[in-house]
């Protein structure tokens, strides 16, 4: 195998990048546009159940929500965080010990930085992108740590969540308590304000929810551990040598597939079955609901790494890279399809302009409908677009502040993109 790329830290040379990488990017993206948009037309956001409830579709939205959370929610955003977490030490390994490296790197995280917190205060309230800067900077740090204390901190880190850091909180009372944010009447507000069209109102609005939620209620701290754990155990996959010979690995992964698949879907079931009140096998509710989330974080790891797993090796089979390479477009510019999709979070439940201004007024149904359509759209641009140009236009923006030099844009005709 060719030198490992570095992911969508940065454009490398076709022939260096690593096409398993840009499939699971891709695959994830998808999940995280899933989970996004199902969590901003949920109840609590920009709905209220009683709303959602007198929908048409209220029949099988009910179904297509659990199915979401229990197969999409936290797997994808997981996988999306220890991809960029493998891509950024990858980038290191690349770089280190040449002159300039850490400046580079840290340039590089500081623009990803003004990325995220233009697209969190501009258009999309729960980006990620100025979480992994954070978590990049800290990554940095780490980097000379022995693999084993990386693996036992990504591990540890991983499993703290939103709501393990609720509970802690309630000892202490460090954070202010965030629930009344998604009450109804906060969502009925909210929803008030993105039908209304005032878009200087929505951006005031959201960045209240913002400072209310991520700072005030101290989510930032718990979200940004809950990265930076995964992209330690990035950086553990990608010095385990198996980028460096993926088919030589593959009776590996395929034992961890066989494994962590069927576990990691029976988990995952059973801490949506406890969480949302389905199940409760010792007669405390709280307790079960608890429980549930407790295990929510364990579950989504090893769901993902099965689902990881099994892609990488069904990518090694005929029909496999005919069903999953398609994925390989949209994870070779994963920035710009992932600011992208942010367009249609607003287009969808905003009524700014031409948007449809659905907030109050779409299922779970119709949203993974759109869902679909909208990343077969993905699919066939980013193929179109790498056809004529050498990487996304956000990843060509992003090496030209970081380097300070704007590389070529336009792909040489006489060569061939790399193979979907």
């Amino acid at each position: 195998m060719n030198e490992p790329s570095e992911g969508i830290a940065g454009p490398v040379d076709e022939r260096e990048r690593i096409r398993e990488l840009d499939v699971l990017r891709g695959v994830a993206l998808f999940g995280v546009l899933l989970s996004n948009l199902v969590g901003f037309a949920g109840a609590g956001v920009l709905a209220t159940s009683a709303q959602l409830g007198a929908l048409s579709t209220a029949s099988v939205d009910g179904a297509a929500h659990f199915g979401v959370l229990w197969l999409v929610g936290d797997k994808a955003n997981t996988m999306f965080a220890t991809l960029f977490g493998l891509g950024f030490y990858l980038q290191m390994k690349r770089g280190e010990g040449r002159p300039g490296f850490e400046l580079r790197y840290a340039r590089r995280l500081t623009w990803l930085l003004v990325f995220g917190w233009l697209n969190a205060t501009l258009l999309w309230i729960w980006d990620i992108l100025n979480l992994y800067a954070l978590a990049g900077f800290f990554l940095l740090a780490m980097r000379r740590w022995r693999t084993r204390t990386l693996l036992i901190f990504g591990i540890l880190a991983a499993l703290y969540s939103d709501k393990a850091q609720q509970w802690i909180d309630g000892s202490i009372g460090l954070f202010a308590d965030t629930s009344p944010l998604f009450s109804e009447s906060a969502a009925l507000a909210r929803q008030h304000v993105v039908l209304g069209g005032d878009y200087p109102s929505i951006v005031a609005t959201f960045w209240q929810w913002t400072w209310g939620e991520w700072f005030m209620g101290g989510l930032i701290v718990a979200w940004l551990v809950y990265a930076l754990g995964r992209f330690a155990l990035g950086a553990c996959i990608g010095r385990s040598g198996i980028l460096e010979d993926v088919k030589g690995h593959l009776p590996l992964l395929r034992r961890i597939a066989w494994l962590a698949l069927p576990a990691g879907l029976a988990a995952a079931l059973v801490v949506r079955l406890l969480g949302e009140g389905l199940w409760d096998p010792f007669g405390n509710p709280d307790f079960s609901s608890n429980l549930g989330e407790a295990l929510r974080s364990p579950a989504a790891l090893l769901l993902a790494a099965g689902y990881s797993a099994a892609i990488v090796v069904l990518l090694h089979r005929k029909w496999g890279s005919r069903l999953f390479g398609i994925f390989a477009p949209v994870g070779q510019m994963a920035l710009t399809n992932y600011l992208v999709q942010g367009f249609l979070y607003g287009f969808v439940m905003f009524g700014i302009g031409p948007g449809l201004g659905l907030a109050g007024r779409i299922g779970t149904s119709l949203v993974i409908a759109i869902c679909v359509a909208f990343f077969a759209f993905q699919i066939l641009f980013s193929r179109w677009w790498l056809a004529r140009f050498r990487f996304g236009p956000m990843e060509w923006l992003w090496r030209s502040l970081t380097y300070g030099e704007r590389p070529a844009f336009r792909r040489d005709r006489t060569v061939a993109p790399a193979p979907a």
